[in-house]
């Protein structure tokens, strides 16, 4: 058998906060019922590793992709019963809302139909974070491994705005093939504001929708020392930020005249950093790590001189075997 360990591959908390599902490298599906006290409500078998899960706005199903593409629905309401196949692909999944895929595609189904889509749509190399916006049901936001955000009618299929993170993000670099692989995704519906986060580059870039002109409208960058793990929004605004810094593991910016402030004499803030610092230990073995998106980047480079010389080569061998 494959025995895995009991690293955590991917989580999610149910809307309300009431449910908590992880899953880890030794293909379990744990359930957790989190009031009024945490209990383990079921432990389930997945038949492959899982990339990424989320539990739905009803909190009654938790939906699990997997590494071969296929996602499949978990009772909650029956947490004993078996999973039930939603949708099947054959690629690499890194993400799930509708679906997101690793072959340059992001394809949404209706229920019960598991193997056909009834849209698709093809941002260039693959597609790292997907998110329906939660007041505007109909628009999707996708990431792409080509440094792009791309705003979707989805149930059509419909590009309705793309945005070159590139553009935006140049000046900080100096390396003219940097890529910025979209690794977090959060949206505050009280404003339309987009917070995106770059894998392996300390920034956090804010944007603002309008969903009248479909458009997205850059409104502030916030660096940070230390890259960056995570960020969600409150629904007052507040912007939360995980980092790579055991000396300040949050960080908490609230919007004042359209600009996001760091806040540092937050008593919630304080208690959570001392929590997460009392806690490092679990943090260290991510310190420092690769970017999770680099092997998803194929090799480009100009192999017209390496191409040429094995011609020679090969021109070479068959000249000596006339001889």
């Amino acid at each position: 058998t494959d025995k895995g360990s009991d690293d955590i591959l991917a989580f999610a908390f149910s809307p309300s906060g009431d449910y908590f599902a992880l899953t880890d490298d030794s293909k379990r599906l744990i359930l957790f019922h989190t009031k009024p006290s945490w209990e383990c409500v079921s432990v389930r078998f997945v038949n492959r590793r899982c990339t990424s899960l989320i539990i739905t706005a009803a909190e009654d199903k938790i939906l699990v992709a997997d590494k071969s593409g296929d996602v499949y629905s978990y009772s909650i309401t029956e947490p004993q019963a078996d999973g039930k196949l939603e949708l099947g692909h054959l690629s690499l999944l890194l993400d799930v809302v509708s679906m997101c895929l690793r072959v340059v595609s992001v394809q949404t189904c209706i229920p019960p139909c598991v193997w056909s889509s009834t849209s698709d749509y093809f941002p260039f190399r693959f597609v790292s974070k997907i998110l329906v916006i939660p007041n505007y049901p109909d628009l999707l936001l996708s990431a792409s491994g080509d440094s792009t955000l791309r705003l979707w009618e989805y149930k059509s299929g419909e590009e309705l705005y793309c945005c070159h993170l590139s553009n935006i993000c140049g000046p900080e670099t100096t390396k003219t093939d940097q890529k910025y692989p979209v690794s977090r995704i959060t949206y505050c519906c009280q404003g339309g504001y987009v917070a995106v986060l770059c894998d392996c580059i300390p920034t956090v870039y804010v944007f603002q929708l309008d969903a009248v002109a479909h458009q997205l409208v850059y409104r502030q960058q916030i660096s940070l020392k230390h890259k960056g793990w995570d960020i969600t929004f409150e629904e007052t605004g507040d912007l939360w930020i995980l980092q790579e810094d055991n000396e300040a593991p949050l960080q908490l910016y609230r919007p004042c005249d359209g600009q996001w402030k760091v806040v540092t004499d937050d008593k919630g803030l304080q208690k959570m950093s001392k929590y997460l610092q009392d806690n490092w230990t679990v943090f260290e073995g991510f310190v420092g790590a690769e970017s999770h998106y680099s092997s998803l980047y194929k090799a480009s480079f100009d192999n017209m001189a390496a191409y040429l010389q094995r011609k020679e080569e090969r021109l070479q061998q068959q000249k000596k075997k006339r001889q």
